[in-house]
């Protein structure tokens, strides 16, 4: 699939220029898999839970979240939770808002999932 966007590169934020419009948010969140549109103090977001089966999984998880994150030099915030949970947040700190790289990334996290 051509359009996926986990085939795409991240901008660096130095390219970025502002935030999504709402439409651009709808129209990329219909693109990943289950995440959610949350807003905090401001700034929306996307975010998704995942369950694992042990605390072993979810830390090896997060090990191959952190190598995508540096290979696309964009960075989400990671917390594991109730042993065997991992939620991660994506939004571009730069622009204190989400871009293409949020849901490039989201893509991207999802794929190690299904592997």
């Amino acid at each position: 699939m051509p359009n996926k966007l986990s085939n795409r590169k991240c901008l660096p934020c130095e390219g970025i220029g502002q935030t999504l419009s709402d439409d651009g948010i709808r129209d990329l969140l219909s693109q990943i898999s289950d995440w959610q549109l949350i807003e905090e103090e401001g700034i929306k977001k996307v975010v998704k839970k995942f369950e694992f089966p042990d605390f072993k999984s979810a830390v090896d998880f997060v090990d191959k979240v952190a190598e995508v994150a540096e290979e696309e030099g964009h960075h989400p915030d990671i917390c594991i939770f109730s042993y065997n949970r991992v939620k991660i947040c994506l939004y571009t700190h730069k622009i204190k808002g989400l871009s293409e790289n949020d849901f490039i990334l989201a893509s991207k996290i999802d794929d190690i999932v299904e592997r």
